[in-house]
């Protein structure tokens, strides 16, 4: 079982930056499948960004050059460092985790992966 928790999330102006936290509870999450979606209910989740256990990233075109996921080792901890956000980057941002997904770890997969946090509202205004 892999326990996650996000934090970090907030309200900023149009153009500002934020970085949000992701705690797990494993002591090693080097071979984690890790990643990063938002949601906006009742509308459907966007996958943002994938990190591999090799720690090849990946990003939605929506976010690609904007948003770095990171994952670090010593303090267990994923992130997701935000920039330039926009009104339309409000979401809820909730992070996941996978030993073994049964697909590649790429931002698609993220939805599927086993385990999930409860999530943090990030609000851009303009």
């Amino acid at each position: 079982q892999v326990k996650l928790e996000e934090s970090g999330g907030r309200s900023v102006q149009s153009g500002g930056s934020l970085r949000l936290s992701c705690a797990t509870s494993q002591h090693f999450i080097n071979n984690l499948c890790m990643g990063w979606y938002r949601e906006v209910p009742p509308f459907a989740r966007e996958p943002i960004a994938a990190i591999e256990p090799d720690g090849r990233d990946s990003y939605a075109d929506s976010v690609k050059g904007r948003f770095t996921i990171i994952r670090d080792k010593a303090e267990n901890t994923l992130y997701l460092e935000m920039t330039d956000l926009r009104p339309d980057d409000s979401a809820i941002y909730t992070c996941a985790a996978d030993y073994r997904p049964t697909v590649p770890c790429l931002p698609g997969a993220v939805e599927s992966l086993a385990y999930r946090g409860r999530g943090t509202q990030v609000t851009v205004s303009s």
